[in-house]
């Protein structure tokens, strides 16, 4: 039998502990805080959470990868103009899509923001067959077990592995420099320190998005390039501060009081690029390329979007654009059976919304 192994937080760092433990031939049983979070599950794993965590399958519909079918800019548009409500209810219902996390134990406290999910595909089907179980809050250890706030004890601990989380600082500069507050670094678009009289500092890749990090840092970097270089001028410290403290009200709505560093991925990006005159102009695009700008609006936020003009632009930009699903799905045609079938945005909108639409249609019809 193997090492039995205590997991505390069921974050992505959590989750990644217990699969490595599995694999090992150890016992991980893993301890969250939240009184929310119950049932007893009779074998090896306990997943406690402490506020509950949106959990998210790389394979969204239809088999297509996630991010490629979530992260565009359409998407963007609606999650941001649409009425809270209405807007509230397509995140939960997307995140909802594979399971219903109250069946589950697994649904978040405060299900509307929009915090980081875990990206896991074997959880809920681990949860089925019995092998992982959650758990509340840890009230105490003793010497060889776990006391939960529910009474119950998990005897025979071997280790324990934290899996809490992190805090972030710059301990090596002064504080006036990069100044922290309230669980907040205070960085302009999260990259420039506001408080120096010259921009001689960044900071590169200390955000976090849905959306892939490599493109990021890529762009932050382009940008603190230009600034260095000179050729990129950035606010006046005043208003730099001012841009700092707006955004972080809206990251306390949108992703609540711990995730000061989280942003939303494509307004992100376009205000990095509009630095330096690299983010596409949509309107434009219609105008003059409209099958590029179908595929730039509905399809994917690709990398390449953001080298399609300014510096570094690069002339294969548009061709990546326009053949980007050829790509991505090549690597599974090792036995073809016919033509690859590509996603089509605008009915998996309209299937989304296509009860609420019809809701409203009858209201109309009957007043």
């Amino acid at each position: 039998m193997g090492k039995k192994v205590a997991i505390i937080g069921a974050g992505v760092s959590g989750l990644a502990s217990i699969r490595s433990c599995l694999e090992e031939g150890l016992e991980p049983t893993c301890f969250e805080k939240s009184n929310d979070i119950g049932g007893l599950w009779k074998f090896s794993v306990m997943i406690s959470s402490r506020s509950g965590s949106w959990v998210m399958s790389r394979v969204w519909d239809n088999g297509y990868p996630w991010d490629m079918l979530l992260v565009t800019r359409f998407g963007t548009f609606l999650k941001n103009n649409l009425p809270t409500a209405i807007s509230d209810w397509l995140y939960v219902k997307q995140m909802n899509a594979r399971f219903k996390h109250e069946n589950y134990g697994l649904m978040p406290l405060n299900g509307v923001l929009r915090k980081e999910p875990v990206f896991n595909d074997e959880l809920p089907a681990s949860i089925l067959c019995g092998i992982v179980s959650v758990k509340p809050n840890v009230k105490e250890f003793t010497e060889t077990s776990a006391i939960f706030e529910d009474g119950t004890i998990f005897e025979g601990i071997d280790c324990v592995i934290f899996a809490t989380g992190y805090s972030f600082a710059y301990p090596f500069l002064d504080e006036s420099i990069i100044k922290s507050r309230n669980n907040e670094i205070i960085l302009f678009k999260g990259v420039f320190p506001p408080l120096l009289e010259k921009s001689t500092i960044a900071v590169i890749g200390f955000v976090q998005s849905l959306g892939a990090a490599i493109p990021t840092v890529d762009l932050q970097s382009r940008w603190a390039a230009q600034v260095i270089k000179g050729t990129c001028t950035l606010p006046s410290m005043e208003d730099m501060m001012n841009d700092i403290n707006e955004k972080m009200e809206k990251k306390r709505k949108w992703f609540g009081k711990s995730e000061t560093i989280q942003t939303d991925y494509i307004v992100y990006m376009d205000e990095l690029s509009s630095f330096i005159g690299a983010k596409p102009n949509i309107p434009w695009l219609f105008l003059t390329d409209p099958k590029l700008a179908m595929e730039v609006y509905f399809g994917p936020c690709s990398p390449y979007q953001f080298r399609l003009v300014g510096p570094g632009q690069w002339p294969g930009a548009r061709n990546a654009i326009l053949t980007q699903w050829d790509r991505s799905l090549k690597p599974m045609q090792t036995r073809v059976v016919g033509r690859l079938q590509k996603p089509c945005f605008f009915f998996h909108w309209l299937k989304l919304f296509a009860i609420p639409i019809l809701l409203i249609a009858v209201f109309l019809v009957l007043t």
